[in-house]
């Protein structure tokens, strides 16, 4: 379980309460360069909270983040972008009505010398970072609406990833895919892996995090219960932790 050298990220001793009610209640967890750990447990067991700590989404009643073992102060979204966190949400934020350039460089358009939008310059980036990305991708000249599930998630991971990306957030990324699609995704986040980028992915499916991920860190009533390597552990250790809280003998 232990991993040499400086983690991407640190979230150590994190809490936070709503109306008296805690959350996340004292979780420290982390992340390696190149690495994906997963994020299981019930509805409310406070994993989408912890990691909206991360994004700037929420702002943590105590505890610290580290990125780069660099202690690092989030307290907004923009925050987060400033240490090359991303996140991409389940709905994937995209405009359904603009093609992936369009896409890509929403709010951060390049433009050229006489003031005016440059498209081509754009477009020629865009096909640049899916090239990497997705090489099968070929739909540039479609709203984003015509593209499949995998495409969309394609059009979001070179987003991020274009504008810098060292660390993303990924929501139930294969939700509502079939399989192909779903087999799409595993490539494309398999790619992001070789280029060093550490992934969160917050899953409720445990076949999704049996197949993507490397670590899985499953939470209970605003606790972690424990952190798993994939490849040590089963199926039924992984449900065992999520329902009963049951930490298995290699887990920490």
């Amino acid at each position: 379980m232990s991993k040499s050298g400086t983690p991407l990220v640190e979230m150590r001793d994190i809490s936070i309460a709503f109306g008296g009610i805690k959350a996340v209640d004292h979780v420290s967890i982390d992340l390696y360069p190149g690495e994906v750990v997963g994020l299981l447990g019930h509805n409310g067991a406070g994993k989408s909270t912890l990691i909206k700590c991360l994004s700037g989404a929420y702002q943590a009643d105590a505890g610290e983040i580290y990125v780069n073992g660099e202690k690092a102060e989030i307290s907004n979204p923009r925050d987060a972008r400033s240490y090359n966190i991303e996140t991409i949400y389940q709905t994937l934020a995209l405009a359904d009505n603009l093609n992936a350039a369009s896409n890509l460089f929403l709010g951060r358009e390049i433009v050229g010398p006489g003031g005016f939008l440059d498209d081509s310059a754009m477009e020629a980036e865009t096909r640049k970072i899916l090239a990497r990305l997705n090489p099968n991708f070929r739909k540039f000249d479609v709203p984003v609406s015509a593209l499949s599930g995998g495409q969309r998630q394609s059009v979001a991971i070179a987003r991020a990833v274009y504008f810098n990306a060292k660390i993303l957030i990924m929501d139930e990324p294969t939700a509502a895919l079939g399989p192909q699609e779903t087999q799409m995704v595993a490539e494309l986040i398999a790619e992001l892996k070789k280029q060093g980028i550490g992934i969160f992915l917050i899953e409720h499916d445990i076949h999704a995090v049996m197949d993507l991920c490397d670590r899985a860190v499953v939470m209970k009533n605003g606790q972690r219960v424990g952190t798993v390597n994939v490849n040590e552990v089963t199926d039924e250790d992984i449900l065992g932790m999520i329902i009963m809280g049951k930490k298995p003998e290699n887990a920490v």
